[in-house]
């Protein structure tokens, strides 16, 4: 504890040279100067930033020097949420805005792909003006090929250079981009492009992961069979070999990449509209047809500016590197960090291969500065013993961010304990596709405790909301945001009157955004996220965020991994399993399962020490590392597993068959 203030002590505090260099720092006096407002501490500058939202985004704008033929006299012209008007007749380009940053001195990507010979690596480094002759070479064919602005360009293409260049070329032509992970099946491709009816199709031939190639060119005839407002069809050749025509399309229209990457262009983005579509993303929902969730060119600039600089601390000087298959919105926030002018650092295969120091040697060999990924990423690397300042040098590295799900106390105190041994700052954030970006994240001037995330992101007025709309502080409530952003949701497509968007955000408190997640704000400003707020457990009228026990049971060695699901049966008691994976060679012998259940009972209360514990070979998951507590609570009470869950928008589809076979047999239980 701290004796002066008998407050936890912090796990870190910022220098104050990191203070001083902070880009958080220099915007604060950079305020100061231009408007003569004094802050004299983050909660003073994230209360003005909600409070006068006008002044603060037209701030934004001109610290970040956000290019435009046009000049703002004010940022939101209308109020309402949703239906915003943000910088009403102002035209940008979000890949003008990139290409602000190009320079000679540094590169703009790093690439590295698995190659599936015993975990080596490949790749290359694209500098800024190589990357611009790319974009402009393949704006110019997209052009040619008829496409206009506002057309729709899908892609099933893995996390590479390809990827970033295509959707720079459609963002600077006008293009609304929209992206699948090459490890999705057709099935669940298709119901995310279908609704968007797009007119080019840009598709890799395949991809490497965990040491093994997989094949494609089957899955993309099929996604043309079924898409047919398909033009044009673009090969990107990773596996290797030509095109082929003849098998996968029979009515022309098909390009190679490599032949479209020839040859020199300028490269001249269009002014669009502030709210103009940049791109089209999905929902990370198991069931029912995939939301596709559009935000526009002004909104992703000026909120990606925000969190990459203001709250990763990001700028030039960085090699900003964020785990991330193609298919998550942290594939969309990384491309965010050339905003800022930092380097990407890309990675391509499987993190866990051939072991969990791949990333590690990785970010060593790219000499990262920053380097982020899921939550669940850091637990395994714990759980497996991995210390990554074993994997090669890691002495550029200054900050570790963290997403997906909530992380670990335990998991602090191992990034900490074994990340590097310099002046590491740990910044977890939680957001989500929505925003393409975070709520709460971390600024690097405040001390980092463990467990909690540093502070509500600027500009965003997140409150903790109890059951009767109420702002609570030192409470778990519901997690709101009472006033608009610029990088919320444009709508969604194809979305009469809104009413998708309505039911997903603004269902339980009218004109105020409801996130889904529990959440506490601390005294201090911090905030901790306690899990879904659809998959709480309510034992005996006590509810609680499943995270909590997730804490308490995965803190044992044995375990890996575990799920908890509370079902309410018609006129019968409750039950509530909790499914365990336990470490190779471990047993769930009673001795264990007594300490479980102790640990459970002390951290929690006794009313929520499940009735049964059952060993199980994996926890499914989302391809975004989230457990699937909704819908796996759906098929125990009874529904059928294809109404939902889609394996197809799952990490690990085999595992759904262990949960399949005991829901049948607990039908058989509960009807007996």
């Amino acid at each position: 504890m701290d004796a002066t203030n008998d407050m936890p002590a912090p796990l870190w505090r910022p220098s104050p040279q990191r203070v001083a260099r902070a880009r958080v720092s220099d915007y604060t006096a950079w305020v100061s100067r231009r408007l003569g407002r004094d802050f004299p501490d983050y909660e003073a500058l994230w209360r003005w930033s909600v409070e006068d939202a006008n002044a603060f985004w037209l701030s934004i704008w001109d610290y970040f020097e956000v290019r435009s033929p046009d000049a703002p006299t004010v940022a939101l012209g209308r109020r309402q949420m949703p239906g915003a008007q943000w910088f009403p007749g102002l035209r940008v380009n979000f890949a003008d805005q990139v290409f602000r940053h190009a320079s000679a001195d540094r590169p703009a990507i790093l690439f590295r792909e698995e190659t599936g010979e015993g975990g080596a690596s490949q790749g290359e480094d694209i500098g800024w003006e190589e990357l611009r002759r790319r974009v402009a070479v393949f704006a110019t064919a997209l052009t040619q090929m008829g496409v206009q602005s506002g057309d729709r360009v899908a892609a099933y293409l893995p996390n590479r250079p390809e990827a970033v260049v295509a959707f720079l070329a459609c963002a600077s032509v006008g293009a609304i981009w929209s992206m699948c992970s090459p490890d999705m099946g057709a099935p669940s491709v298709l119901d995310r492009f279908h609704q968007i009816r797009p007119r080019v199709l840009i598709a890799a031939d395949g991809y490497r992961y965990g040491g093994k190639s997989f094949d494609r060119r089957d899955t993309v005839a099929e996604l043309r069979a079924g898409l047919p407002t398909v033009e044009a069809l673009v090969w990107v050749p990773v596996l290797g070999g030509g095109v082929e025509p003849t098998a996968h399309t029979g009515d022309g229209g098909v390009f190679d990449w490599r032949d479209l990457q020839r040859g020199e262009a300028e490269l001249a983005p269009a002014w669009l509209p502030f709210e103009h579509p940049l791109w089209i993303v999905y929902s990370s929902g198991t069931t029912g047809v995939p939301k596709p969730i559009v935000h526009g060119h002004g909104g992703i600039i000026l909120g990606l500016s925000v969190t990459q600089a203001l709250h990763n601390d990001l700028g030039p000087q960085d090699r900003y590197h964020w785990y991330s298959s193609s298919g998550w919105i942290m594939w969309n926030c990384q491309v965010g960090g050339l905003l800022v002018g930092s380097t990407i650092c890309l990675y391509d295969g499987n993190p866990g291969f051939p072991d969990l120091g791949a990333l590690w040697r990785f970010a060593a060999e790219v000499k990262a500065s920053f380097f982020g990924a899921g939550a669940a990423f850091y637990a395994s690397c714990l759980k497996a013993g991995i210390r990554p300042n074993q994997q090669g040098s890691l002495a550029a590295l200054r900050s570790v961010g963290s997403t997906g799900s909530p992380l670990s106390p335990e998991c602090y105190e191992w990034i900490y304990a074994s990340v590097g041994g310099g002046d590491i700052w740990l910044s977890p954030m939680s957001g989500g596709t929505d925003l393409a970006g975070p709520f709460i994240a971390g600024v690097p001037t405040l001390p980092v405790y463990l467990g909690e995330m540093q502070c509500r992101v600027l500009g965003a007025a997140v409150q903790a909301f109890d059951e009767q709309g109420r702002a609570v502080v030192e409470e778990v409530g519901e997690l709101v945001c009472t006033q608009p952003m610029p990088n919320m949701p444009l709508f969604f497509w194809n979305d009469e009157g809104d009413a998708r968007y309505l039911d997903s955000y603004f269902d339980m408190f009218p004109g105020i955004w409801r996130h889904g997640d529990w959440i506490r704000i601390t005294a201090r400003g911090g905030a901790v996220i306690y899990g879904r707020s659809d998959a709480t457990i309510n034992r005996h009228g006590i509810r609680m965020g499943t995270s909590e026990l997730y804490r308490a049971v995965e803190a044992f060695p044995e375990v890996l991994d575990s799920l908890v699901v509370d079902l309410e049966y018609l006129g019968r008691p409750s039950y509530m399993p909790l499914f365990l994976v336990l470490r190779d060679g471990a047993a769930l012998t009673p001795g264990l399962e007594a300490d479980i259940r102790s640990r459970i009972r002390s951290a929690l209360s006794a009313r929520h020490v499940p009735d049964e514990l059952l060993v199980v070979p994996e926890v499914p998951r989302t391809l975004s590392g989230k457990k699937l507590e909704l819908p796996i609570r759906k098929l125990l009470l009874g529904h059928p597993a294809h109404k939902v869950v889609n394996p197809d928008a799952m990490a690990n589809p085999a595992s759904l068959a262990w949960f399949e076979e005991f829901a049948r047999g607990l039908s058989r239980r509960m009807a007996g």
